[in-house]
């Protein structure tokens, strides 16, 4: 990749890293009900899970397929069963934490996690960030609308995924989650001197795909995040819109 392109990548990861640290500071998020913005972030990363994340799965499947010497609908079926996988991963989780916080509650400890939980719970985000800082240099799509397209949602999606967990565990966050999280973005740099095989990235892609759709959709559907349904509409549009427009184009 030309060193332009290394440049842009380096300040979209320094923007990655920003939003993870200075999340706390933006103080227009705690609205109630729920923020526009998080709302309309909350629709721009459906949308890209639909029109991008999805889509990048049959990609992976012709990976798989050539790589393992399997048939189409079995390589098809191993990469959404990979996903599925990571989605009930995810979920449960998920629900590990909900537990381990009213545990706390009940034993007179606050609102919190149990250590054990809180490190697993930063260490799922911290694998999702370093797929994501990687696949900045070596994605599907190339060109600057594509990457452009890519960074905004990624943007958007850190910044509702990072206030639903400090507002799972501030303290824990704020303390040390951010740091974590911020660092693991820095597979950007592993991304400049390694290339693994597709059928590797197509493994921990299928997977992560699941949690990345689990996390959008967990921020957005339940009840008490008193969600703003024409922000996320607007959002999803927008995005749907600019995306299907790039791919016009090509």
């Amino acid at each position: 990749m030309h060193g332009p392109n290394i440049l842009v990548t380096a300040a979209m990861v320094a923007v990655f890293a920003l939003v993870h640290l200075f999340i706390g500071r933006l103080k227009f998020l705690s609205a109630a009900p729920r923020s526009r913005w998080l709302s309309f972030s909350g629709g721009i990363a459906v949308s890209y899970v639909f029109l991008h994340v999805l889509p990048d799965l049959g990609v992976h499947e012709r990976a798989f397929a050539t790589a393992l010497a399997m048939g189409d609908s079995l390589a098809e079926s191993l990469v959404y069963s990979l996903a599925l996988v990571g989605l009930a991963a995810f979920y449960g989780l998920e629900r590990a934490v909900k537990r381990s916080r009213a545990r706390s509650r009940e034993a007179g400890d606050g609102d919190r996690i149990e250590d054990h939980l809180e490190w697993v719970h930063v260490g799922s985000y911290a694998l999702l960030n370093l797929l994501i800082g990687y696949l900045l240099m070596h994605r599907e799509e190339y060109g600057t609308w594509s990457l452009l397209l890519y960074f905004v949602a990624m943007s958007l999606h850190f910044m509702t995924s990072d206030f639903g967990m400090r507002e799972d565990h501030t303290a824990a966050y704020d303390a040390r989650g951010r740091w974590v999280i911020s660092a693991a973005v820095v597979a950007w740099l592993i991304g400049l001197a390694v290339t693994l095989p597709a059928v590797v990235v197509g493994f921990l892609f299928a997977f992560l795909a699941g949690g990345i759709t689990l996390n959008v959709l967990k921020e957005e559907l339940p009840e008490d995040r008193e969600s703003r349904f024409v922000p996320f509409l607007t959002g999803a549009a927008i995005y749907a819109a600019l995306m299907l427009g790039e791919r016009a184009m090509v």
